[in-house]
Order: C-alpha cells, then sequence, then structure tokens
C-alpha cells in the first residue's frame, strides 16, 4: 500500500495554517517532492507534477499580481484544475480571496506560511520524506550512544536489551527495541525510530516490558537518530575469530547506505555497556582522524626499521 500523509497531519505537525478548504483536509499527499508552478503560471503548460505539493512564494505572487484581474484568475483556475493535494502560500503572503474561492470550488485547501519560501521548502519536504520514505524493520536495540546512532543486533537471547538497561542508566537514550524501521532522508542518511504500538518500551528476559520514559524520564528516550554504526553481538564459542587491530572495516548494506558494523563477542564477565560506549567513542575518534590501529601501526613500523638499523 503507498503511504500517504494528509493535508491535516501536515498543519497538524508543522507551522502552516489551512485558510480555505477545510473540508478537504483529508486529501492525500503521495509524494515528498514540492513544486513551484512558477513555469506553469507563466505558460508551460508540457509538464506539471499534479501530486505534488504547490509552493507560492513573493517570486510567483509578484508575477501573478502584474496580471490583470480576469487574466489572474485563469492563472489560478490553471493551476487548481490540475487538482494538487494542497497549495502552500509561503512568507505569510495574504492568500488572495480569489484563488481561495477557486480552491474551494475545486476541492484544493490553500494553505498559508509564515516563514521565508526557502525554509517552508525545507519544512515541507524534511517532513514529508521522513512520512513518506520507504521503510525497513530491522531486529536489534537502537540506542543514542554519546549522541552517536548506534545499533545493537546479534541472535535473540544474546543480551541485547539487557545492555540496553544499562546503557539507559549511565545516561544514554533508548531509541527503539526489538523493531527498528529504518528510512532514507538522502543518499548518505538512514534515520531510525521506533513503531508507534513499541515507543518507549524494553523487553527483558523475567521482567517482561519496562517503560523508560516511565522509569527513567524524557531525557532517557529519543523519538528518531541518524543510524550511524551498528554492534553486532556474537556469542563467543571459541570457534569463530575476531579481529584483534581493527584494521579490517566491517559494514551492512542497508538501502544503498553502507553502515559500519563492529562484530562483538559476548561472553560471561564482559562488561558489554562499557565495551559499546568504548567502540562508540573510538568510532568518533576515527570520524575526526584520531586512528589508534594506524598509530600503532606506525609506531610498530618505526620499531621494526629501527631493530634492523642497529
Amino acid at each position: 500500500m503507498k503511504r500517504y500523509v494528509t493535508v491535516q497531519e501536515l498543519t497538524n505537525t508543522l507551522d502552516v495554517d489551512l485558510i480555505y478548504g477545510e473540508e478537504f483536509a483529508s486529501n492525500k499527499i503521495t509524494s515528498s517532492e514540492v513544486s513551484r508552478p512558477g513555469l506553469f503560471l507563466a505558460g508551460f503548460n508540457d509538464f506539471f507534477p499534479d501530486e505534488r505539493l504547490q509552493l507560492i512564494g513573493r517570486t510567483e505572487i509578484s508575477y501573478l499580481n502584474s496580471l490583470s484581474a480576469p487574466d489572474r484568475l485563469k492563472q489560478y483556475k490553471r493551476v487548481c484544475r490540475e487538482n494538487p493535494p494542497a497549495i502552500v502560500i509561503a512568507r505569510g503572503i495574504e492568500v488572495p480571496a480569489d484563488l481561495g474561492l477557486v480552491g474551494q470550488a475545486m476541492q484544493v485547501p490553500i494553505l498559508s506560511a509564515r516563514s521565508k519560501t526557502s525554509r517552508v521548502l525545507a519544512n515541507l519536504t524534511n517532513f514529508l520524506e521522513g512520512k513518506l520514505a520507504e521503510r525497513f524493520s530491522k531486529h536489534g536495540v537502537f540506542l543514542e550512544v554519546f549522541g552517536m546512532g548506534v545499533l545493537l543486533t546479534g541472535t535473540s537471547g544474546v543480551g541485547k536489551s539487557e545492555t540496553a538497561l544499562e546503557l539507559i542508566q549511565r545516561g544514554h537514550r533508548l531509541v527503539a527495541d526489538d523493531r527498528v524501521e529504518l528510512y532514507m532522508v538522502d543518499e548518505l542518511t538512514l534515520i531510525g525510530e521506533a513503531p508507534e504500538i513499541l515507543q518507549n518500551l524494553l523487553e527483558i528476559r523475567g521482567l517482561g516490558i519496562v517503560d523508560i520514559m516511565s522509569l527513567y524520564g524524557v531525557s532517557a528516550i529519543k523519538r528518531s537518530k541518524q543510524l550511524e554504526l551498528i554492534i553486532d553481538m556474537v556469542i563467543d564459542d571459541g570457534q569463530i575469530e575476531y579481529e584483534r587491530l581493527g584494521s579490517q572495516s566491517q559494514f551492512d548494506r542497508i538501502f544503498d547506505v553502507q553502515v559500519p558494523k563492529i562484530r562483538i563477542p559476548v561472553k560471561t564477565g564482559r562488561n558489554l555497556a562499557a565495551i559499546i560506549e568504548a567502540a562508540a567513542m573510538n568510532f568518533r575518534a576515527q570520524q575526526m582522524g584520531f586512528d589508534a590501529t594506524e598509530t600503532f601501526n606506525k609506531k610498530l613500523d618505526a620499531l621494526i626499521q629501527s631493530n634492523r638499523e642497529a
């Protein structure tokens, strides 16, 4: 089923007011792209993306105001006849009464936004991309650790939720437990969040479902977060060889985004919460150009070279 957002949801979430056509607030928006119909208003008829919101700013209004009243009314009818889900007027510009009446007659809601046109465009696009983007569900526990989005994965019973609980007690934040919904907002960015029914909840074996916000407060919860690192928790049975120096990078591909992955062996007595904190900080340091493995290798090469020359 194709995802959609209604005009009513848009006005409830963003700083956008419904001026005309309240009875058509159930109109469905199915595209995250927003169009500015300047060329269409100027007479270019070959292409009009009628599934998109139409955004009118100062440029379009200035052009329309330069027309005679009959020609201006004709342009309003041309746009509304294409049946877009809604028309948004930016910059707090007063909605022309004729446009409101035409929209009302043709079942096109007319909205008003106070921000400048570029800001309205960005806000609309970001909101619609988050709501309409294709979703991918992944099993695991998603947390914000030192400001970084970290997804704990592993087989059932490996201790993901218990480790997450300890991390929350250390001041980190829960995004989602058990099922994480991931979606792309651009070519390099994945955002993860919990399904609505699972928000704030963490399942602990032997204890059941606990409400993290009720126990630890709103500071322990994060609604959504960019996924930056996957930590795969693997039971250490002595059969798997693990990277000792951390020089070999691993990745998981989700959609078209390569997400760095670290495998951590799970063994009795290991403080996994502390290890995950260290992994997150080390990954952040590597992003900033500080690589302990590279530094060690350089020192080792220098030592070997000096021993050869001795």
